[in-house]
């Protein structure tokens, strides 16, 4: 697995992010955010993600277990942006939504499965979700305007990362990534994304 130095990423991206914000929309963060600079919170500890790691019967992908390392979530830089989950916030997507997940699967099911070859790819090129795996994945964030990052449990690579969901839940498609490292570099590349 790639290291990743998350703390000196999100310092970065959170100090871009909030440069880039215009006076009144400093105003909506906490002072704490401004005079720190940083849209991080303070790491989670091992007792705590393995804590939930065992309410939840899983193990974390390695890439997030090191992000909630050094950030137990993250701050959007708006009311109306997504925010990264605490340990003590991640939940399965399916409660409070099996009916909704039950009558997506139903829409889909007369398509053609997606075969691995193509599901597979990832970038502009990917095919759709499966939507099926909705009923095992972890939520992650809050959900804004029907947006909200999933961990799918379906699709472990061998070196334990999860792949990982930009889900949009008004259209019942999302963007998908292998991992949550590879989704996280895209976004800390990003100092528009997250809103």
């Amino acid at each position: 697995m790639k290291t990743f130095d998350w703390e000196s990423r999100i310092r970065e991206w959170s100090r871009q992010r909030i440069e880039a914000l215009e006076e009144y929309e400093q105003e909506e963060l906490a002072p704490e955010v401004i005079e720190s600079g940083y849209l991080g919170y303070s790491g989670a500890n091992e007792e705590e993600i393995s804590s939930i790691e065992a309410i939840l019967g899983v193990t974390f992908p390695p890439s997030y277990r090191e992000f909630l390392k050094v950030s137990n979530g993250l701050h959007s830089t708006s009311e109306y942006g997504i925010n990264f989950s605490s340990v003590q916030e991640i939940q399965w997507y399916i409660l409070d939504r099996e009916s909704y997940i039950d009558e997506l699967i139903e829409l889909h099911q007369d398509l053609k499965p997606i075969p691995d070859e193509e599901y597979f790819i990832y970038g502009n090129e990917q095919s759709y979700i499966r939507v099926e795996h909705l009923q095992t994945c972890l939520e992650i964030s809050t959900e804004e305007h029907y947006m909200i990052f999933l961990l799918n449990p379906q699709v472990i690579t061998s070196d334990g990362e999860w792949e990982v969901w930009f889900f949009d839940s008004k259209y019942g498609d999302a963007t998908r990534y292998p991992s949550f490292g590879q989704m996280m570099e895209e976004i800390l590349n990003d100092p528009e994304f997250l809103g």
